[in-house]
């Protein structure tokens, strides 16, 4: 039968220079207070600098070329290049104000839009599986490449009489320039980043028993992405330049077809307005390729 006298706690065990010693025990750590905006905002500030620096830059040499073209512009100068009936940014601005209100001038848009994006697509639907079969299987390859070499040095311009004679509605003959001008950038880059594949990588997925179309899916197409990615981008630069040439000769609408028709009727304002929209439409479509190469490819942005 226990007593409480005979139940003895660890502390009555301690001596009591050992517990002078060890002192009270310690205070709980109060939870860390919420970082402030201040610090919240120099905290992002320094992980995006880079890319803020960058952005200062652009604007800044945007503003100083509109300002070097409205110097230009105001005081016709010649030299060399004739500034005489280059319309100012303030004329090109007028112009847009009233374009943007025209239904018209949006369809132009809209179709070139829809053309280049029925033309690109079946452009990388096509190229990039061909570029990837050809990489891996020799045969292959010693057939189309030298097909594709003899066509690929042939400029968009001059597919437009066989594109009309081959396709029986101007849209489809556009559409097929459009897609010649994109399929072979992607095609070669393809092909070249197929070449790159470090052969020791095959022979480890190999060894591991892979077949075929692991090998494929895990070791080529990963290996091969950077470089799809950079032919999808140049791909997308050259079908605009295929798509505009195509609208000036054959087409009938489209952004091309308005820069073409604004130089007939000596708009000079709609010919520099129809430039600008061509580049601000090409930047976007590479805008958005090379987000999805983002996506796609995360351990690129690291």
């Amino acid at each position: 039968m226990s007593s409480p006298a005979l139940v003895r706690h660890p502390e009555d065990s301690m001596p009591a220079t050992a517990i002078a010693e060890a002192g009270p025990a310690p205070a709980a750590t109060p939870p860390a207070a919420p970082a402030s905006f201040g610090t919240l905002t120099l905290r992002w500030y320094r992980l995006n600098q880079g890319r803020l620096r960058a952005t200062a830059i652009g604007i800044a040499s945007l503003i100083a070329f509109l300002l070097v073209w409205h110097l230009l512009t105001t005081y016709r100068v010649v030299f060399f290049v004739r500034f005489t009936n280059v319309p100012s940014p303030l004329a090109v601005y007028a112009s847009f104000t009233t374009a943007i209100h025209d239904p018209k001038f949006l369809m132009h848009i809209l179709l070139s839009c829809r053309r280049i994006f029925i033309g690109f697509s079946l452009a990388a639907i096509v190229g990039v599986p061909l570029g990837l079969i050809m990489g891996r299987f020799k045969l292959v390859h010693e057939v189309i490449f030298p097909v594709a070499e003899v066509l690929r040095p042939i400029p968009a311009i001059a597919w437009v009489p066989m594109a009309i004679m081959l396709w029986p509605t101007n849209e489809q003959s556009i559409v097929f320039i459009t897609f010649l001008g994109s399929f072979f950038p992607i095609l070669v880059n393809t092909l070249h980043g197929m070449s790159l594949v470090d052969p020791v990588l095959v022979r480890a997925a190999q060894c591991l028993g892979a077949r075929e179309r692991s090998i494929f899916r895990e070791v080529y197409f990963p290996a091969s992405l950077p470089h799809i990615f950079t032919g999808l981008t140049v791909g997308m630069g050259v079908a605009w330049v295929s798509l505009i040439a195509a609208e000036m000769i054959s087409g009938q609408y489209g952004i091309g077809y308005f820069t073409w028709e604004a130089y007939s009727l000596v708009q000079y304002a709609d010919i520099a307005l129809g430039m600008i929209a061509i580049g601000v439409l090409g930047l976007g479509s590479s805008l958005l390729i090379r987000g999805a190469g983002q996506l796609v490819m995360p351990w690129r942005s690291t």
